[in-house]
């Protein structure tokens, strides 16, 4: 990435000073510096709400600093608008794409700046020429007349990249890219912003994930509070220091697992077959035991939790709950016998954003919370009440909506909506993911903590040392099966991984 540096040294294409943000009274940033330069990856972690996201808002126009400077294209401003951002060359990409479905890849690319002839007519040959040029330039293969709505979406976000080129852009930020992409896919991104690097493009990425900070960045700038903690060559931070940076403290044993299984059977799922998503799944679950699914993307883990809890048909097999036959595909006889599942996608599935924390906690123990047609609302409040501080939800006040809870605190109250409701069943698919270290080190406290007060505990999850660390009993699926149940004591990355390969990609 050296490449597209000056002798003398990196050139700054942005360079913040002293930048402060006050909400309310919420002091956001407190005199933040940051900088990137041409040809580097610079990365910014912290925790949830550490600040980044209000600090790249700031950049792209979309906040208005109290104080600070931004210098950037050889001018210093006090404050930028998202046009002069974009005309400086400032460009943001976020998991939630901004593309519009219906559009096609090159109509998206050149959306809201279109290339037209000098009759003021759309000049379609031009864009779809240079479309192509762009994404052949960073190695993307895609036709630029598809639609975006049938790109997955890891083409989408590359679609989005090759939208930041259309527009000649010096400084790319990248928030959280990573998180819907398999390796494969993140291999890939990451080879294109090496790319982009060699071309002198400044790239911000922004991730939880610190294994790919170290795979990826040059420097990293670590946030805490609102606060600038440290700015650091990443060849020179290990993993450790960049956490204890992040949180204020060491994180040694994050997992810090407790046996607690018990000899009474929660969870027995028997044959269990949903066709063209998985086959024959059949295993149990103890009270007191954390059960680990692990498997590539797309090898049916998630739909067996789906399946579980009822939301995905079976066509055969049964689920029995503590030596009850389950109704297949009903939510409602799942949760009324006690099984709660936390989703991949918790701000679409787990929770309703509009609603308050006490109201999301509340959500499934509507009939609990009731006195004939009313709601016991002195009942309801002590219950929000409670878990939010046996949680340690950080919220203003249980009456907050729920949107404007970090990851971690949104996870939270997922969780204490089914703690709420007495279940014995526990599914958790993907419970980390989004989730900042700190939170994440809470987070598995609170699974371990259930699991020993009796809950069976079912854990989908794509993280390996999260598997390995939380798991009392290990299934491995691939293409949909079972291919090995591993104890704690035998289960190694290598071995999982060689489960969940396919048959026919590990022979090819």
């Amino acid at each position: 990435m050296s490449d597209a540096r000056s002798a003398g040294g990196p050139v700054t294409v942005v360079r913040m000073s002293a930048i402060k943000k006050k909400y309310a009274g919420v002091q956001a940033l407190k005199g933040v510096d940051f900088d990137v330069a041409a040809g580097e990856v610079h990365c910014l972690i912290g925790e949830n709400g550490a600040g980044k996201s209000t600090l790249m808002r700031i950049l792209t126009g979309a906040e208005v600093p109290t104080s600070g400077t931004i210098e950037i294209g050889g001018e210093t401003h006090t404050g930028l608008t998202p046009p002069l951002a974009l005309r400086s060359g400032v460009c943001a990409i976020y998991q939630e794409t901004d593309l519009v479905p219906e559009l096609t890849v090159w109509q998206n690319m050149y959306l809201g700046h279109e290339r037209r002839t000098r009759l003021g007519i759309l000049d379609v040959r031009s864009m779809r020429r240079e479309a192509t040029r762009i994404l052949h330039e960073i190695d993307v293969d895609l036709p630029v007349d598809v639609p975006v709505s049938a790109l997955s979406a890891a083409n989408a976000q590359l679609v989005q990249i090759a939208k930041a080129l259309t527009r000649d852009s010096r400084v790319i930020i990248m928030d959280e890219p990573s998180a819907v992409l398999s390796d494969h896919e993140l291999a890939g991104l990451f080879r294109i912003i090496r790319s982009l690097c060699e071309r002198g493009i400044a790239i911000v990425y922004i991730s939880h994930r610190l294994d790919e900070v170290v795979q990826l960045g040059d420097r990293v700038t670590v946030m805490r509070d609102g606060l600038w903690v440290k700015t650091v060559a990443v060849a020179d931070t290990p993993i450790p220091e960049m956490i204890r940076a992040m949180v204020g403290r060491d994180l040694d044993d994050q997992f810090a697992k407790t046996v607690s299984v018990q000899d009474t059977v929660a969870l027995s799922v028997e044959s269990l077959t949903a066709r063209g998503r998985f086959e024959d799944v059949s295993f149990d679950v103890r009270h007191g035991e954390v059960l680990g699914i692990a498997g590539l993307v797309g090898a049916g883990r998630s739909s067996v939790l789906a399946a579980i809890f009822g939301d995905v048909a079976p066509d055969a097999g049964q689920v029995v709950l503590n030596g009850r036959k389950l109704a297949g595909g009903s939510v409602r006889d799942a949760i009324r016998n006690g099984i709660g599942l936390v989703p991949e996608d918790r701000r679409g599935a787990g929770l309703v954003l509009g609603r308050s924390v006490e109201e999301n906690i509340a959500l499934p123990s509507v009939d609990r919370f009731a006195t004939g047609p009313f709601v016991n609302a002195k009942e309801r409040r002590a219950a929000a009440q409670r878990f939010i501080e046996e949680f340690r939800i950080r919220t203003p006040s249980r009456d907050q909506l729920v949107r404007f809870l970090s990851g971690g605190n949104q996870q939270k109250v997922v969780l204490a909506k089914w703690l709420a409701r007495n279940v014995s069943v526990l599914l958790l698919d993907e419970p980390t993911v989004g989730v900042d270290v700190g939170a994440k080190s809470e987070i598995y406290a609170l699974i371990n903590r259930l699991a020993a007060e009796g809950l069976a505990i079912v854990m989908v999850s794509s993280d390996l040392p999260e598997v390995l660390g939380m798991s009392d009993r290990i299934l491995v699926m691939s293409e949909g099966r079972v291919t090995a149940e591993l104890s704690r004591a035998d289960a190694t990355q290598e071995v999982i991984m060689a489960a969940a390969v396919p048959v026919s990609a590990a022979v090819a």
